[in-house]
């Protein structure tokens, strides 16, 4: 008996339409509500007005296939940006708006896009400029006159992901792609008028495009989520239910902190989608939500698989699995060789069908990694190694083990430590950097990035090189979750069998001993022994500030459940913020510890 090997085939897909259907709402339902940020409300008339306002501005320097990078956050101009980008037929990069000054001058140089959307402050010097007629003013284009790398035909929109060579790789993802995509979703969830699906994921994280595309093309609304929800799990519950949220996509390190609380009553929520990193946990039995389990590269459009679990538990214990294909995807567990394994079997998880991205901006990497399809799968000429261990059980339901190479996931975005290794070496202090990804006292992830300096090298009164400076100079290099927690100076690194640098046996060494103050309460010392674990460094003291010494919005999310958890206190991520040092975070705890007399 022959054993069943590991191919699965999504149903067939439906084609669906992108521009097309938001102008067919435009026209239908014109005064629906199409976007709502905090008190401004804006109809579906008024944003297509606006967008063809951007798109009259940009016309004839702006054309079909031109790549628009924009560098915006979540906003009514960023909507309008990006469906003046579709108007015209361009490729819309979105970069988020504070995407680095390094980083947007490496996309500038390797790219070329005729032009770059942002406030002034953000876009690189010179150039022609432009200011664009959105509320709020002071958004403007900077126009190029070179010319672009060639993007493959049909290319709706790009979407920057890690690249090993030490500068980002920028994916094209075509417009039946995404319009099948946007057609599975809405079916998933019954999206349509009425609704209210959040914008929360980050800009330049790849499913932004699917929760802003998704909500303007059922005649729905688009909700844009306050920035402290995105810090505090608490608060995005009390958000969803104030709003009236009905769609929701969360990143996986966000969700698994609102899945491991009691779930939150009177929400309107329907649907919740979790995606970006291995989910953990299953939904509990007080979940009124539908939970969506994604997987899929930005290689793939978004979403490749999916594992649907419905209200009232029952889903069992541990990881659940990452399900089976869309609509018009086809996946396959390989062996080195490329040949499907049996069923059962792990291997590498290779992708193809309705969602596969054109490739590259790169032709020689999109060789490398969209490969010619094995003998025995039908229906695709070519498949995308996507580089993660799989197991494809008896049911054709796939498993998701780990990646077989060195990327990590680190707040659902995916990282190629050499990418960060790479920034670290551009700054002439440094010798050689070798970062390591490791799981945080407090959970999740976070990067260390052990640095070898040159000879000679200071930059202090007392000579020698600073940790902090350092990370200093790679931030405008890489986006937010790629910048290490810590960094620990070495003389040398230690060797595997083979000669590489063995890099759990850097993880190995101890980290130093802390050296700030241990503080003077009781909680103060509480929250000093939290920051160093979370943001990585031993010499935090009372008198550091959090952001200042490396803390994120992952790392702040944490501590503030951290602070809940020990002390029942609820802080809110503003006013965390606001703080100007971790001994007033402490007096905030102990001011509302339960028992404390109101002042």
């Amino acid at each position: 008996m022959m054993e069943t090997l590991s191919i699965g085939y999504g149903r067939p897909h439906r084609d669906g339409a992108v521009l097309d259907l938001f102008t067919s709402w435009a026209h239908r339902t014109p005064h629906a509500p199409a976007l709502i940020d905090g008190e401004h409300t804006y109809s579906y008339a008024e944003l297509d007005h606006l967008a063809d306002t951007v798109a009259d501005a940009l016309r004839g320097r702006v054309g079909k296939g031109d790549l628009v990078g924009v560098c915006l956050g979540h906003s009514v101009g960023l909507v309008a940006v990006t469906l003046a980008a579709a108007k015209l037929g361009a490729v819309h990069l979105p970069l988020g708006p504070r995407p680095g000054e390094r980083r947007l001058q490496a996309v500038a140089e390797q790219l070329r896009p005729v032009c770059l959307v942002g406030e002034d402050a953000v876009l690189p010097p010179g150039g022609d400029r432009l200011a664009l007629d959105l509320p709020g003013g002071a958004v403007q284009a900077a126009l190029t006159t070179g010319g672009q790398v060639t993007v493959p035909p049909g290319t709706h929109y790009a979407v920057l992901t890690s690249g090993s060579t030490g500068t980002p790789k920028a994916v094209a993802v075509t417009e039946p792609g995404l319009g099948a995509l946007l057609q599975w979703y809405r079916e998933l969830t019954g999206l349509g008028p009425g609704e209210r699906h959040s914008l929360l994921i980050g800009v330049a994280f790849d499913p932004h495009v699917l929760e802003l595309w998704a909500g303007l093309t059922s005649g729905g609304a688009l909700v844009v989520a306050p920035e402290a929800v995105r810090w505090d799990s608490a608060a995005l519950t009390d958000w969803w239910r104030e709003a009236g949220i009905t769609a929701a996509i969360l990143p996986t390190p966000l969700a698994e902190p609102v899945l491991a609380r009691p779930w939150a009553t009177g929400l309107a929520l329907r649907h919740l989608t979790v995606g970006g990193d291995r989910l953990r946990r299953a939904p509990g039995a007080d979940v009124t939500a539908t939970v969506h389990n994604a997987y899929g590269p930005a290689e793939a459009t978004v979403t490749t698989t999916v594992h649907t679990m419905a209200p009232g538990g029952g889903h069992g214990e541990g990881a659940p699995p990452i399900g089976l294909p869309i609509p018009g995807a086809v996946v396959l567990v390989t062996d080195e060789q490329g040949h499907p394994v049996p069923r059962g079997e792990a291997g590498e998880l290779r992708i193809g069908g309705q969602g596969l991205a054109a490739g590259y901006l790169d032709p020689e990497l999109t060789a490398r990694r969209f490969v010619e399809v094995p003998p025995g799968v039908d229906g695709i000429d070519r498949v995308y190694r996507s580089g993660d261990r799989v197991v494809m059980r008896a049911d054709g339901v796939l498993e998701f083990q780990g990646r077989l190479d060195d990327q990590v996931k680190v707040s659902g975005v995916r990282i190629e430590p050499a990418e960060v290794e790479a920034a670290f070496e551009r700054d002439p202090r440094v010798h050689r950097a070798v970062v390591v990804a490791e799981t945080a006292a407090a959970g999740g992830v976070r990067l260390l990035a052990f640095v070898q300096a040159e000879a000679g090298a200071e930059d202090g009164a007392e000579g020698g090189v600073e940790p902090a400076s350092l990370l200093d100079a790679v931030r405008p290099w890489l986006p937010e979750q790629a910048v290490p927690s810590a960094v620990r100076l070495v003389g040398s690194y230690p060797l595997d069998a083979n000669g590489k640098v063995d890099r759990a046996a850097l993880l190995a060494t101890e980290a130093p001993a802390p050296t700030g103050e241990d503080g003077d309460t009781p909680v103060e010392r509480t929250v000093l022994k939290l920051c160093r674990e979370l943001v990585g460094r031993a010499d935090l003291g009372p008198n550091d500030n959090f952001l200042a010494a490396g803390g994120n919005s992952l790392a702040a999310a944490r501590l503030l459940e951290a602070l809940e958890g020990e002390y029942g206190v609820r802080l809110r991520a503003p006013l965390l913020l606001r703080q100007p040092d971790l001994r007033a975070i402490a007096r905030l705890v102990e001011e509302r510890m339960p028992g404390t007399a109101s002042a």
